[in-house]
């Protein structure tokens, strides 16, 4: 990795190789499965590489108004792929550009549709349902948690309303295959009434196929079974899946103290360039690097801001950190440029594409007036 110190950090850099690898993946599934597979752009939206997404998948999917613009310029109009949307809800003043740039609109509730029914042009319709059947232990993460407030719950869906074409559930996080065969059996249990007069099915994301342990057979056995059965399409939308270890955050030692153990500081913070760290929590990995008391020196890696809890996580190295040391995290093309922010004033990290020729490419470059401009 010779381009770690051509890069000023902090920074992303996109691992092109990487990520057409998970495409690759992703593209086996959809063919044998006969299912179509959309980016979730939520999780990531580097629109400089969907040109090499388009290549594989059957275009994206968007959490909002935003998203779904981004989706139609850089994926629809220019590759011809499909643009769909699903909100818990809809703002009224963004509803009709909606309409026009996504063809399939996935609504939370009965009444959602109703409301918005009249305006949806030549969108194909769905409605999210909630199994009520959880198959996690992460709360934040879990859609089908007491009192969630994402999907109908059968209790309040006494039918499929007239001009409904497709129904959608995501209810998984970063799971295998096992998972998503329990939450269509809880599917089909509850919603199995109407299934048969769908013409699609949207089963959301949180598979975790480009994983090396994940059971691509099995999920391929379960969308394979249920769309013969009803002969409906099938639509997945990963997010992770698609940039999963396709990115690393380069960053670099500032300082190191001593408080009861060796603690080092650096340009990354946890609570700014990758706040899943901190939300999930989970601890990334850094080449080169071990758990604690592994390698001779353990350090607490903290970021340069001012919260007392931006703390990355413990690590130990071969050698002592020095002031100027570069750290690389991995996996981090995921849930880390869509979600960072600014605060404390603390700039966003450029974001470099490593190309499988290995040329290094500057993405994007941030300044002062990213920050300034967001307030004010």
């Amino acid at each position: 990795m010779s381009w770690i110190n051509e890069v000023k950090t902090p920074c992303y850099v996109i691992d092109e190789r990487a990520l057409r690898n998970n495409l690759k993946i992703l593209c086996d599934v959809r063919e044998r499965s006969g299912c179509k597979i959309l980016l979730a752009q939520k999780a990531y939206s580097t629109f400089a590489t969907y040109p090499l997404i388009a290549e594989y998948l059957d275009g994206c999917t968007a959490s909002g108004l935003y998203e779904a613009r981004l989706g139609y310029e850089e994926m629809e109009k220019p590759f011809g792929k499909e643009n769909h949307i699903f909100s818990p809800a809809y703002r009224d003043e963004d509803f009709d550009e909606i309409a026009k740039i996504c063809g399939h609109i996935s609504f939370n509730s009965i009444h959602q549709y109703e409301k918005f029914r009249d305006r949806v042009g030549k969108a194909s319709c769905g409605i999210r349902i909630n199994p009520e059947h959880s198959t996690q232990e992460h709360g934040i993460y879990d859609p089908c948690g007491e009192f969630s407030r994402l999907g109908a719950t059968i209790a309040n869906f006494p039918d499929l309303p007239n001009g409904v074409k497709g129904l959608h559930f995501h209810t998984l996080c970063e799971q295998n295959a096992d998972a998503l065969c329990e939450t269509m059996a809880a599917v089909t249990e509850k919603f199995g009434k109407f299934l048969g007069r769908i013409e699609w099915l949207n089963m959301g994301g949180g598979h975790h196929i480009t994983r090396p342990d994940y059971d691509r057979d099995l999920l391929i056995e379960e969308i394979r079974s249920v769309r013969n059965r009803y002969g409906f399409d099938v639509y997945l939308e990963p997010g992770e899946a698609i940039a999963l270890n396709a990115g690393y955050l380069v960053t670099t030692v500032l300082d190191t103290l001593q408080n009861g153990m060796d603690i080092a500081i650096t340009d990354a913070s946890a609570a700014c360039h990758m706040p899943d760290v901190l939300e999930m929590p989970y601890r990334p990995n850094i080449i080169g690097a071990g758990n604690p008391g592994e390698n001779p020196y353990t350090y607490r890696l903290g970021g340069n801001t001012c919260l007392a809890g931006d703390i990355i996580g413990d690590y130990s190295f071969e050698n002592k950190l020095r002031e100027g040391d570069r750290l690389v995290f991995t996996d981090m093309a995921i849930y880390s440029m869509c979600k960072n922010n600014t605060f404390n004033g603390i700039p966003l990290p450029s974001i470099y594409l490593l190309r499988e020729s290995g040329e290094l490419e500057l993405l994007r470059e941030f300044g002062y007036g990213d920050f300034k401009n967001r307030l004010s």
